[in-house]
């Protein structure tokens, strides 16, 4: 099935977000450092902050007089490499105020000692080491405001267990209903709909008449999320999909499913087979750099090297916004490698991201193959939506 969502579109089984409490912050607590992020300490979440941009937008290292150079020498260019939230975390200055004012020689001065003053800060709490590179501190703290900020994404679905007879798309015919607006046609059983209208004397079906099949989700699932790190998810775009995938994991782990993780760009980056420890899987995620190409074919056959062999549901969300570029043919060579996931077993849903016309056609060629969704996001917003609506979908 493949299913296209625009960002009007209503997600119908996505409710308003919740903070997410309890045992997801406390395995981070022990730290006074990491749990000042967790209780909201200004500086502390602004360092954080800083990290994930730094990482998300391949900034090596915080280097003051490099940093205050980039900025006086081209603040155009400055703001595509780092970013408008990095240079007002680091400076305390709205871009544009810096912008106006930067050819003044005082706020130069004001500007480069405000640099200089938020680079000791993170040293002092080692977060970044004297040569301004992220320490292991710095990284995880990084992870953490990833974790304070789920509850953009957590929605207000049961926390526990769900039972194996939660309504799903996918699973066998559970029982018969009444139609109701903004039921899958597909699901309609005409038998049933033809013998209630001919019952009522109607010469015609009418919406009344109409009866839709149920199905009993399939209960406990193996996710694996597929995250391309290849170069065109620099910035916003790899920082949402690691949110994203934050809260794809925890929801799934407080339902008690195995996640795994496959990172992908030219090559695979990263591996995290199929487990319960959520902080495995944050730190994995938090620390995604961007690079390169992508090669969408070795990250699915490493997905299906990954997934148990046992006869269970097993299901591969990607979230990308490129066509594959690595291989001969590689298009050709992501598609065979779809249906060799699809023969062992596994489902795959893509999360296009802003994809063009080339990719849409490739994406909505591998959710078919894969007999997964498709689903087409415009806006970033919808991200972490769209991917807890698919998790749902494949219960």
């Amino acid at each position: 099935m493949v299913v296209v969502f625009d960002i009007e579109q209503e997600v119908s089984e996505i409710e308003k977000a919740e903070t997410a409490d309890g045992k997801l912050h406390k395995q981070y607590v022990e730290d006074k450092l990491m749990n000042s992020v967790l209780q909201g300490d200004k500086q502390t979440v602004d360092q954080a902050q800083m990290i994930q941009e730094a990482t998300n937008r391949q900034i090596g290292s915080f280097t003051p007089d490099l940093l205050f150079a980039q900025m006086v020498n081209n603040f155009s260019m400055a703001r595509q490499l780092m970013g408008d939230k990095m240079i007002k975390l680091l400076s305390g200055y709205d871009p544009n105020y810096i912008d106006k004012n930067l050819k003044i020689p005082e706020f130069k001065k004001e500007l480069k000692n405000a640099v200089s003053e938020a680079v000791e800060r993170m040293k002092e709490n080692e977060v970044v080491d004297e040569e301004g590179t992220i320490t292991p501190k710095g990284a995880e703290l990084g992870a953490l405001v990833l974790v304070k900020e789920l509850d953009q994404f957590i929605t207000k679905e049961n926390t526990g267990e769900k039972t194996s007879k939660r309504i799903s798309h996918y699973g066998e015919k559970a029982g018969f209903r009444n139609y109701r607006s903004g039921d899958r046609y597909k699901d309609l059983s005409v038998k049933r709909s033809v013998h209630r209208a001919i019952k009522r004397s109607h010469r015609q079906l009418h919406p009344h008449d109409l009866v839709i099949a149920e199905r009993e989700g399939k209960g406990k699932i193996t996710l694996i999320i597929g995250i391309d790190a290849s170069a065109s998810m620099k910035g916003s775009k790899i920082e949402t999909c690691k949110k994203a995938g934050i809260a794809l994991a925890h929801k799934a782990l407080t339902e008690q499913d195995d996640v795994g993780l496959v990172v992908f760009g030219s090559e695979i980056k990263n591996i995290i087979p199929p487990t319960r420890e959520l902080s495995t899987l944050v730190n994995a995620i938090a620390s995604v750099r961007t690079s390169r190409q992508t090669d969408f074919s070795a990250m699915i056959y490493k997905s299906i090297e990954l997934f148990p062999t046992s006869a269970q549901t097993k299901h591969l969300i990607v979230l990308t916004d490129a066509v594959p570029t690595v291989g001969k043919e590689p298009e050709i060579e992501t598609l065979q490698a779809a249906s060799a996931a699809r023969g062992a077993g596994i489902t795959i849903s893509i999360i296009g991201v802003q994809l063009d016309k080339q990719g849409l056609k490739l994406a909505e060629q591998v959710a078919m193959i894969g007999e997964g969704r498709f689903i087409f996001v415009r806006n970033l917003d919808q991200v972490g939506h769209f991917v807890l609506e698919d998790y749902y979908a494949s219960k």
